[in-house]
């Protein structure tokens, strides 16, 4: 099965993913397409639940570039120790074009391991963080669009709303499954991995 991004509303972007406890080849080659996909959408991030898995990993690269800057594959992430705080623009593959400043802190600690198991403990500062704490984020159900404020959400909400009729009417012609069966779906693959 291919994987692919999905969009907003897809429920599995609001499912809170299960930590993994099994690491085998599907999920390194998960993993490798994940960063396919990230790089062929021009992203810098691309977490689990964006191709409709409800598992914690997600991939990076803050040059969004293969072949330069540092790739990133981190499994059960953790963050905290957060320092500072700095508004910056950010996006999200699952709701193409739409932007916002979001106010994020500047520093923050990441533990988490690599798909050998080796452990992963790392002070991170400026725009590595910041895509860390949006994929972290989107493992816990939660959208770029959720940490700002009213006025900011008001410049999105039509476009938000473009991406609701969107996702219905693919539901309504069977693109989409029903949630039913997305429900178990990810029931399937928290069962294989967590």
């Amino acid at each position: 099965m291919a994987l692919s991004i999905i969009h907003f509303p897809h429920p599995t972007l609001r499912h809170r993913s299960r930590p993994i406890v099994r690491v085998d080849a599907r999920l390194r080659e998960m993993a490798a397409e994940m960063l396919d996909l990230m790089y062929e959408h021009d992203g810098v991030g691309l977490a689990a639940n964006q191709v409709d898995l409800p598992i914690r990993m997600f991939v990076a690269n803050p040059s969004g570039k293969r072949g330069e800057g540092e790739e990133w594959i981190v499994i059960n992430p953790v963050i905290d120790r957060p320092k500072g705080s700095e508004a910056g623009q950010e996006g999200c593959l699952s709701v193409p074009g739409l932007f916002a400043q979001v106010k994020r802190p500047k520093k923050v600690r990441l533990q988490g391991y690599d798909l050998s198991g080796n452990e992963i403990d790392k002070e991170l500062d400026g725009f590595l963080a910041r895509v860390v704490q949006h994929e972290v984020d989107h493992l816990d159900g939660v959208m770029f669009f959720d940490r700002i404020g009213d006025e900011a959400k008001r410049e999105i909400e039509g476009g938000l709303a473009e991406f609701h009729t969107t996702f219905e009417s693919l539901q309504d012609t069977g693109s989409i499954p029903a949630n039913e069966i997305l429900a178990e779906q990810l029931a399937t693959w928290e069962k294989a991995y967590t």
